[in-house]
């Protein structure tokens, strides 16, 4: 049949198909339209949970009110007190008036008892020191009690005189003291005799002593604190006496020497005795003598110097 002549399409090749589809890509989307989008899934909302039964339900009201505790009897009920005054200092000062300020409260008058001739007659009992007593007698300790010393700030409430020590040891001169120190003193000199017979070969047979209770203030300075002397709670060591061998002074003596061997272990023995131990070195006031005394310290501090 006459017309047209027939044309056969032949299929794009992949290459210019994919050359279209980047021409296609670059063309610009004119303003106001929208690009289209592939639809998006819409989210399906949970079931709703079942509605509770009526049988489940809380009550809007109680069945029936809590019961009203009974009244309290009338003798338990508290009266209630008057109100009181506010101070004047909490009173709202009046306009134009200045605040009245209120005294502090005066503090209660001081007892009798503890007040003029009567607080001066006050004392404070001595403390019992007849188990040092007993132990002194153990020792070999002669003593005797004396009077109470009472002279101004002096005192000594239960003082001792001491003749003589264990093993014959004499105290020329005596010596006033408190039942404690003359223990510790008694205790020092059986050591100090161990020392004489192990470095000087000779027994010790005496001490002169520099000083017991005296009623004074330290190293004899009137204004300074009252020495351990004034309660007759020291003594002061000025030499040693032997048999068979030259009294040995308190003093520095050359070094090396059985002197002052001697003096340098009796003197470290009495730190094991005395809560203060002075001598020559310490200063210039016990360049002659050992002063030892028994003076209470904070936390049981001992001075050995």
């Amino acid at each position: 049949m006459p017309g047209r002549p027939l044309q056969i399409r032949r299929p794009m090749p992949a290459l210019a198909y994919g050359a279209l589809t980047l021409v296609l890509a670059a063309i610009p989307v004119a303003p106001g339209q929208a690009a289209e989008t592939p639809a998006t899934s819409v989210p399906v909302p949970p079931p709703l949970p079942p509605e509770r039964p009526d049988t489940l339900k809380p009550p809007s009201e109680p069945a029936t009110p809590p019961p009203t505790p009974p009244a309290r009897p009338a003798e338990l009920t508290p009266t209630s007190p008057a109100p009181k005054e506010a101070p004047a200092a909490e009173k709202a000062a009046e306009p134009g008036k200045p605040e009245i300020p209120v005294p502090p409260p005066t503090p209660p008058g001081r007892p009798p008892e503890l007040s003029g001739d009567a607080a001066l007659s006050l004392k404070v009992t001595p403390p019992d020191d007849t188990a040092c007593r007993t132990r002194l007698k153990r020792l070999g300790v002669d003593f005797e009690p004396l009077p109470p010393i009472a002279e101004g700030q002096c005192t000594a409430p239960l003082p001792l005189k001491v003749t003589k020590l264990a093993d014959g040891v004499g105290l020329p001169q005596g010596a006033t003291l408190t039942c404690r120190t003359a223990e510790a003193l008694a205790r020092w000199v059986t050591e100090v005799q161990t020392e004489a017979e192990r470095v000087l070969k000779h027994g010790l047979t005496g001490l002169e002593l520099g000083g017991t209770y005296v009623c004074r203030g330290q190293n004899h300075d009137v204004d300074a604190k009252l020495s351990e002397h004034a309660f007759a709670n020291a003594v002061d060591v000025m030499g040693f006496s032997f048999s068979g061998h030259a009294t040995i002074p308190v003093k520095a003596m050359p070094e090396g020497s059985d002197e002052a061997d001697f003096l340098n272990a009796v003197r470290g023995k009495a730190c094991g005795f005395f809560r203060t131990v002075l001598g020559p070195g310490t200063n210039a006031a016990h360049a002659n003598h050992f002063h030892l005394d028994e003076r209470e310290r904070t936390a049981g501090h001992r001075l050995c110097e």
